[in-house]
């Protein structure tokens, strides 16, 4: 029966013969605002239902599945909102294995509620601090890859490490399209970077605290991606310095080797980038084109979360006017609960910041005012260089299902109780 389970779980069916019960995300008023009271959350940190991932009517799980809607804007159209997973720690990695609701290459995104309204760096943010990778182990149990690789933050690798272990609330991503021997693949290069933490980390790869110095460029080559899987191989890479990589680089890069089998690793040793690495998600400017052209090829911004999520709404002017004005206030006492590194990021970033609530509300009034946004929109992408960050991630859910750069879907929130 074991064998048959992790059959089940590995091809991510529906029908799992292991689990306890079957359920599905439901909506009740009631429900929601009890949900609502705990996050505490603005508007703009839930996503439309456009971003959320079709699942199977029924998931195999005994944990509660909800379907939250912000209170305030329950009847809205978007149906701005989260599926919440409701869950016990204790048993956690094994009960969400057999649901589904995470899988072999899943972006887990560290969901913040707490930073709603504490300045314009959180809340551009949306709430998110942290990204790491799902992948099935060996044993069949779901766990977790992340930079950096130490105790804190990936410990074990089963979501006891203190990051983890702390954390109340997680997002999960999917890419889209992933093909069975994509995530064979990816569970390989996991498991080959977890089975070598200690030769890897920090000597080989390290962690990069400045998010703003990506080491990707566009045009180049994807040098980095191949020193990345020479780590996790154990081969010898071109640099004696250490790759120094940011939780959501990390991740990035392990979705780029996708296609790389690590069992042959000999595409790696020549000096050539192999060709098996390619983006799952292109890197993000600073704004994107969304707003002003809304066709298929346009692209989202790393600064345009909460402006596509109240952009959905498609409130009337006065309304939509003050929504976009909350993104840009400051509550001190939220702020205080943020990391001193998340702190220090934010004041650094203020500066950089200080234009877009005018971009934001000349982008949305549309006509001559888009003359402005659009050279407002110029001085931040020379300001902030192509990126994926943590919330670049959700930023792409946002884009409508049929637009040529959506490559991630919104699964799910996980809330441990």
């Amino acid at each position: 029966m074991r064998a048959l389970c992790i059959l089940y779980v590995a091809a991510g069916l529906a029908a799992n013969p292991c689990a306890a019960r079957a359920a599905e995300f439901t909506y009740s008023e009631n429900s929601s605002q009890d949900i609502a009271r705990r996050l505490d959350i603005p508007v703009f940190y839930a996503l439309p239902k456009s971003a959320w991932l079709e699942l199977p009517k029924t998931i195999n799980t005994t944990d509660r599945l909800t379907e939250f809607r912000d209170p305030k804007y329950k009847d809205n159209s978007a149906h701005i909102g989260l599926r919440i997973v409701s869950t016990k720690r204790v048993g956690f990695s094994k009960r969400i294995t057999q649901s589904g609701l995470i899988q072999t290459g899943d972006i887990l995104l560290s969901f913040r509620p707490e930073w709603g309204g504490a300045g314009v760096y959180p809340n551009i943010q949306m709430g998110v601090s942290h990204a790491g990778m799902a992948y099935l182990a060996p044993n069949g149990i779901i766990r977790h890859i992340d930079n950096p690789m130490d105790d804190e933050t990936l410990g074990r690798g089963d979501f006891t490490g203190e990051h983890y272990r702390t954390l109340k609330f997680m997002h999960v991503i999917r890419p889209r399209g992933l093909t069975d021997a994509q995530r064979k693949n990816l569970a390989a290069w996991a498991q080959q970077l977890a089975s070598r933490v200690k030769q890897i980390y920090p000597k080989q790869v390290a962690f990069n605290k400045d998010y703003n110095a990506p080491k990707y460029r566009p045009g180049r080559s994807l040098d980095f991606v191949k020193s990345f899987g020479q780590a996790a191989l154990g081969q010898t890479t071109a640099s004696d310095k250490p790759l120094d990589m940011f939780c959501s680089e990390f991740a990035w890069s392990l979705l780029a080797l996708r296609n790389c089998d690590p069992v042959n690793g000999s595409a790696f040793q020549g000096g050539r980038i192999p060709s098996c690495i390619k983006p799952a998600m292109t890197p993000m400017r600073a704004t994107g084109s969304f707003i002003t052209s809304r066709s298929r090829f346009t692209k989202a911004g790393l600064s345009d979360g909460p402006l596509l999520v109240i952009d959905a709404m498609q409130l009337p002017i006065a309304e939509r006017d003050a929504l976009l004005d909350t993104v840009f206030t400051e509550d001190t006492s939220r702020a205080a609960k943020m990391s001193e590194g998340h702190r220090q990021v934010a004041k650094d970033m203020q500066p950089k910041f200080e234009p877009l609530k005018t971009y934001y509300k000349a982008v949305e009034k549309g006509g001559m005012s888009r003359i402005q946004a659009y050279f407002i929109s110029r001085g931040f992408r020379r300001a902030l260089p192509d990126n994926y960050s943590p919330t670049s991630y959700l930023i792409n859910t946002l884009l409508p299902p049929n637009n040529r750069s959506r490559t991630m879907d919104y699964v799910a929130t996980i809330m441990f109780e």
